[in-house]
């Protein structure tokens, strides 16, 4: 396997893993049980998903992969990356996160990418704040670029709610995630020595990207699940204002199945 292929594969089974081990945390309410609460669960399974990017014309492909998901008292996989769980104050959770996003392209990924640099997708080391009550979770997650590609930072705040229907769960979510000019102008930005005709040079500044999704979730067994994601989230202006950018909303769908043990 080559070193990209390897990435791309990661890449994807970790940020499938997100979507597939959400619904089940939704599910799961704090019980004072230590021993129930501190047990190792895995998961095996497959997932369907496109890659979807805001570059114009991006040759993005629809792909399937396995999904592998782990959990137990100290450590997460929550998808493209870990999270160490550092304890609990009541309704509060604390953890260290430590993530790979696939952010990025190559200047082959699309034809306005032409004679780009490239840019590099990174990982990032953070901190997430966690909040359950009675109606709705909500998320606090910060994080800053270890390996210094873009050398940015990224909050992000996020609310959701799972409701029960039988063997169906259905949890809406909101989320909004800044990203300071040095994150967007890296991704977005256009340099001087890559200017051509029909790519201006372009600074970008900090903003905001605003995503509302819903996941559905089918329990068929016990043990086993099918999920469905779709999500669009609305581009905020320093990236539509990007002459690489042609679109102000970025559609998501996922699909998968998941048996945990």
């Amino acid at each position: 396997m080559t070193p990209t292929l390897m990435k791309r594969s990661t890449r994807a089974l970790l940020t499938a893993g997100l979507l597939a081990t959400t619904p089940w945390a939704s599910q799961a309410q704090p019980t004072g049980d230590d021993s129930q609460e501190g047990r190792s669960r895995w998961g095996l399974g497959l997932a369907v998903m496109p890659e979807i990017k805001p570059y114009r014309d991006f040759d993005g492909k629809t792909e399937v992969w396995p999904l592998i998901t782990f959990e137990n008292r100290w450590v997460r996989v929550f998808g493209p990356g870990l999270e160490f769980k550092l304890g609990r104050s009541g309704p509060l959770t604390y953890g260290l996160t430590l993530a790979y996003a696939g952010d990025g392209y190559k200047s082959s990924d699309a034809p306005i990418l032409t004679s780009m640099d490239r840019r590099r997708a990174s990982a990032w080391l953070g901190g997430r704040l966690g909040l359950q009550t009675s109606w709705a979770q909500f998320s606090a997650e910060w994080s800053a670029d270890t390996l210094s590609y873009s050398k940015g930072q990224r909050l992000r705040l996020g609310a959701e709610r799972r409701f029960s229907l039988g063997e169906f769960g259905l949890t809406p979510r909101l989320t909004a995630t800044w990203m300071d000019s040095k994150y967007v102008d890296y991704y977005y930005g256009v340099r001087g020595n890559e200017v051509i005709p029909g790519r201006a040079a372009y600074s970008a500044g900090s903003t905001v990207n605003t995503e509302l999704g819903l996941r559905v979730d089918y329990r068929i067994a016990p043990e086993q699940m099918l999920f469905a994601d779709v999500s669009a989230t609305a581009l905020g202006s320093a990236i539509k204002s990007s002459p690489l950018v042609d679109r102000s909303t970025l559609p998501g769908v996922r699909l998968g199945w998941l048996y945990r043990f």
